[in-house]
């Protein structure tokens, strides 16, 4: 069986497969696989996977790809028989803000990243971001409803 250099970074030799696989990053890759898992309406195996990536990726290349899904809790798997079915948990953009949430925890200092962050966003960006905070805070409100005492945020204005 052919293999395609791991995960883009591939050696110099020729792999079978064409330069433009080898070139691919991680993030890419794991970008095509996400995709091609959440137009499943069930889990699927990793050859189920490979196929509808149309053999572009070795079936080894796949499996790397759909582990380091698996420890960045962006897929599931469940063992059936030998093998496992896989199973998406967040699409493209839910992996980017995996990645985010990941590097803002490797910080001391939250408050400070998360000052720079938003003092560098668009002012669309700010205002959707604005946006999003607020309907999450009244998504809380409205499930706290039911108990005593405030929910978990505050709104402040």
């Amino acid at each position: 069986m052919e293999h395609v250099g791991h995960l883009g970074h591939g050696g110099g030799g020729d792999d079978g497969q064409g330069s433009r696989t080898r070139r691919r990053g991680q993030g890419q890759l794991e970008a095509q696989v996400l995709a091609v898992l959440g137009s499943a309406t069930a889990p699927v195996a990793a050859t189920w996977v490979q196929e509808r990536l149309d053999g572009e990726l070795a079936y080894t290349t796949v499996i790397t790809i759909l582990t380091r899904l698996l420890g960045k809790q962006a897929v599931t798997r469940t063992r059936s028989g030998r093998s496992f079915l896989w199973t998406p948990v967040a699409d493209e953009a839910g992996l980017t803000a995996l990645r985010m949430r990941r590097l803002l925890d490797e910080r001391d200092d939250r408050d400070a990243v998360l000052s720079s962050f938003v003092s560098a966003l668009s002012p669309h960006d700010e205002r959707l971001l604005r946006s999003l905070l607020s309907a999450a805070d009244q998504a809380d409100g409205a499930d706290a409803a039911g108990t005593v005492g405030p929910g978990p945020h505050t709104a402040e204005s």
